[in-house]
């Protein structure tokens, strides 16, 4: 699954201080033992145990688990003889994330390792210089790491033709779930959802019938707009499948159109599929059925674990595990089920293997070789399991060699914002058979058709200060619109005003890239 739950809140003035401030992989599928001692003798010149203690501090998003203290000191007791790592976990929330992490890299703070995303900054900041570029420290400290992760993932996932940041994902195509109250589908004699029509005549009868349950809710802070309630229908249609691009992120207003490698601009010509996906959002926050305050909420997961909710748009195949536990104990006898519009057929879906979440090391850093030792470390089996889900017979139990079962809500799953990789990572086994399915489908990269542009990475250096005032000006409009807020004409108008320029410039840029890049495959 590809997991982008964050924020991406584009600062026009931090990005402008960010611009002023800088101006052979494996593809072993199997399970392999640590090279962490080899990797430490290489550093040190002695053996492993001779290594000086170090503190890694590393930036992630989120809340800090109830158990992590625990894992860490299990993780620093596992270290302590090898690669000598004491860790300091910084968290911060997803609504703070891109602001804070811009500052942080901004002012040169000391930071081993740091997440980010295309949809977050990870362009900007490469272009800024911040990364360190990592093949060296791969090739020397990083083997595991490399041989967890498939060559797709890695020849993907270059930026200006460098690795500057490890790829973190367990599929090679984006989980896209609507999660659905069974209990309530069954109890109105409801069949299974089988389609987007299906999905909305159980709004309606539950807007119908339950007066305290909100029958939709998506997700409308800035950084969120891929699943705003319309925008999130792009990603489960066809005929034409719409891509977003590689300028703009989340957003829709540059796409690709199947996989014909021209950038198209929705201010030029609306997409008349796409303006149909915010029509209808209109009439369903109109009717009542999209929360009222969609665009306010900043925990949209507490409000699903509340139980107040029927529909809820989720990047995720299958219900996690941390949701149906708090759902339990919140809405008693509520139920979740996972529904998806995803086709299942080799071919169909077009991916340029790009992962949606990185870990990267900062120029800054005074400890680079350990940063990347501490990450080859958490590529072992054993290591992986500690730090994605806790300590065993606590806070999960394995099930077989590639699923788990998490036990109450100590520690919650979150491996996409540091360690993720497709080999050593376990599905959730409560999850439903499909779901299960669609994950062992999507690791498979010959189900997928190829994207004429994989490989391509966007240099936004030329148009960083349009893609900034760009990004100010859609935080304004986006999400307002896919979520049905506002009027769509009304709305649309002010927004092809005050961005329409901007956007040219990107677009014009970008194809410019796109040419060059296909050109040079020749």
């Amino acid at each position: 699954m590809i997991f982008r739950k964050g924020l991406t809140v584009i600062v026009a003035t931090v990005l402008l201080l960010v611009t002023a401030a800088c101006g052979s992989n494996s593809n072993d599928a199997g399970n392999t033992a640590s090279s962490n001692k080899s990797a430490n003798e290489a550093i040190s010149g002695t053996s492993s145990s001779q290594l000086d203690p170090v503190t890694l501090k590393i930036v992630v998003p989120g809340d800090r688990p109830a158990d992590m203290d625990a894992v860490i000191k299990e993780a620093e007791s596992r270290m302590a003889d090898t690669i000598n790592v004491k860790l300091n976990l910084v968290f911060i929330p997803w609504s703070d994330l891109a602001q804070k992490t811009q500052v942080m890299l901004a002012s040169g703070e000391d930071v081993d390792l740091i997440f980010d995303a295309p949809w977050l900054h990870l362009d900007q900041m490469i272009s800024a210089g911040y990364y360190e570029p990592l093949e060296d420290l791969m090739d020397k400290y990083g083997q595991d790491a490399v041989k967890v992760r498939s060559d797709q993932m890695f020849d993907a996932n270059k930026f200006q033709g460098h690795i500057y940041a490890l790829p973190l994902g367990n599929t090679h195509l984006a989980g896209r779930t609507y999660l659905v109250r069974k209990d309530l589908r069954e109890k109105y004699g409801l069949p299974p959802i089988q389609s987007y029509d299906d999905l909305i005549k159980f709004a309606y009868k539950v807007k119908e019938n339950e007066k305290d349950i909100v029958p939709l809710l998506a997700y409308g802070q800035s950084g969120q707009k891929d699943v705003s309630w319309g925008a999130f229908r792009s990603f489960m249609e066809y005929d034409p499948q719409l891509l977003r691009s590689d300028a703009l992120g989340q957003s829709l207003v540059l796409y690709y159109k199947n996989n014909d490698s021209k950038v198209y601009n929705l201010f030029d010509e609306m997409e008349p599929r796409v303006w149909s996906w915010i029509k209808d959002a209109r009439k369903l926050y109109t009717d009542g059925l999209i929360h009222p305050d969609v665009l306010a909420i900043k925990d949209v997961d507490s409000v699903i674990n509340s139980g107040k909710v029927a529909v809820a748009t989720y990047n995720e195949f299958g219900v996690p595990s941390s949701i149906s536990a708090a759902l339990a104990q919140n809405a008693p006898g509520a139920e979740l089920e996972a529904v998806t519009f995803i086709k299942m057929e080799k071919g169909k879906n077009i991916t340029n293997f790009k992962q949606a979440n990185f870990q990267a090391i900062p120029k800054v850093s005074k400890h680079k070789e350990r940063a990347m030792m501490f990450l080859n470390w958490a590529a072992d089996k054993d290591n992986y399991d500690l730090l994605a889900y806790g300590i065993e017979g606590k806070n999960y139990e394995k099930i077989g060699d590639d699923q788990y079962k998490q036990i109450g809500s100590g520690y919650s799953y979150f491996p996409y914002a540091w360690i993720w990789n497709p080999t050593t990572d376990r599905l959730n086994g409560g999850f439903d058979e499909e779901s299960i399915k669609h994950y062992q489908f999507n690791k498979d990269a010959s189900n997928l058709t190829p994207s004429i542009l994989t490989g391509f990475s966007f240099d936004p250096t030329p148009v960083i200060n349009e893609i900034s005032l760009y990004n100010a000006t859609e935080d304004k409009y986006y999400n307002s619109l896919f979520n049905g807020v506002t009027d769509p004409d009304a709305t649309w108008t002010k927004f092809k005003k005050e961005a329409e320029g901007n956007a040219k410039k990107i677009q014009v840029e970008l194809q410019k890239q796109i040419d060059s890049f296909l050109a040079s495959k020749k």
